[in-house]
């Protein structure tokens, strides 16, 4: 199984990540979080049942 989630994380923590944004509709991801990194893959999208782990990785961040 590919950690998906883990490798998003660490990529948050390398300080990868651009911007994020909530969408209404991502592809077939209704609704959405959408994660924009500056190394490939460039767009990661977050599916609803893990808004509340990246809100608590973004309040972490906001933090240091």
């Amino acid at each position: 199984m590919y950690p998906y989630h883990n490798k998003i994380k660490q990529r948050i923590y390398n300080n990868e990540l651009l911007s994020y944004e909530f969408v209404e509709k991502y592809k077939d991801i209704s609704p959405c979080l959408v994660l924009h990194f500056d190394t490939d893959p460039k767009i990661r999208p977050i599916r609803e049942h893990r808004f509340k782990e990246y809100d608590a990785v973004f309040i972490q961040l906001a933090k240091i």
